[in-house]
């Protein structure tokens, strides 16, 4: 008999209460969030080991679950099935064909408030049966999301990314000089050179890998620039930069030029030939299937992108 004639020993359900585990930290809030006593789940874990022939959490008391090297390798790969099954009780239940199903996405905390919310806007405009989980972090919460299955697929920019991922291009980007409405070389008729700001303070978007770009790109232009205030926040950055407190580099930028304060900020080309533009990519694992609505919304951002985004 080949390996396609025989059933799993396990199900969905133990699957479910494993994945539940795993993402919540204990049996207790796995329980909570199925609707299931803790016996229950505790069960549905133990007859999962037992039909998988290896351990995959660790009790400790007090203390919550545990996962073993085993069980986080399981975890990816039962997300998958469940997605899978998902996808495949929305597309038997729907006879129109209409895309239904939901979409874990991920993505830079400059993108969300800039490119994202157009792009969401009309894709659930077509697809109003699709469910969009929106999860906004740093470079290595995104790329533990989405190792991990957590995330379907992440929009981000062509810097520091894992080898294990694939992606395709949606926008290139420059890295710009932005500085206050009164700053000398806020009405500059043409790009600035940025090694004229040597002596004066920056702003540092400190996130990564943003800060190591802007870094990257002031040594390019021939000089380490002198960081007065830094700020995890893109627009706290922005208003200190309205407030005169310094000058500040960016890929991306509101189309207002006004800071929550009110404060005008403005946007400046470099003059610097060493500069390569920057891609803002939409990425995802590459050795894990990609859903129905994963492949769809690539498709509709990768199109949409060819038009500039309002």
């Amino acid at each position: 008999m080949s390996s396609l004639d025989r059933s799993p020993s396990f199900t969905l359900r133990q699957l479910t209460a494993f994945v539940a585990v795993a993402e919540t930290g204990t049996i207790s809030a796995a329980a909570e969030r199925m609707l299931v006593s803790q016996s229950a789940v505790s069960l549905a874990i133990n007859d999962l080991e037992k039909a998988l022939g290896a351990q995959l959490c660790v009790r400790r008391r007090a203390h919550g679950v545990q996962l073993t090297p085993t069980g986080e390798a399981m975890l990816v790969r039962a997300r998958l099935l469940l997605q899978q099954a998902a996808e495949m009780q929305a597309e038997s239940a729907n006879s129109s064909g209409e895309l239904t199903g939901p979409l874990s996405l991920g993505c830079y905390p400059t993108v969300g408030p800039t490119i994202l919310p157009p792009l969401l806007a009309r894709f659930t405009e077509r697809h109003p049966g699709v469910t969009i989980r929106f999860r906004e972090a740093m470079a290595d919460e995104l790329a533990h999301k989405l190792d991990s299955g957590e995330l379907d697929a992440a929009i981000v920019y062509d810097l520091e990314l894992p080898s294990s991922w694939q992606s395709t291009t949606l926008l290139t980007r420059h890295p710009a000089l932005v500085v206050a409405r009164d700053h000398p070389l806020a009405d500059s008729p043409g790009p600035v050179t940025l090694k004229d700001l040597a002596n004066e303070p920056m702003v540092l978007f400190d996130t990564n890998p943003s800060a190591n770009h802007a870094m990257q790109v002031c040594a390019a232009a021939g000089f380490t620039p002198r960081i007065g205030y830094r700020s995890a926040n893109f627009e706290t950055v922005r208003a200190f930069v309205g407030w005169g407190l310094g000058w500040t580099i960016m890929l991306q930028q509101p189309q207002v030029n006004t800071t929550y304060g009110g404060l005008e900020v403005l946007s400046r080309p470099i003059d610097d030939p060493v500069l390569e533009p920057v891609r803002l990519l939409i990425a995802w694992k590459q050795d894990v299937m990609l859903s129905r609505v994963t492949r769809e919304f690539i498709r509709f951002v990768v199109h949409a992108t060819e038009e500039p985004i309002p």
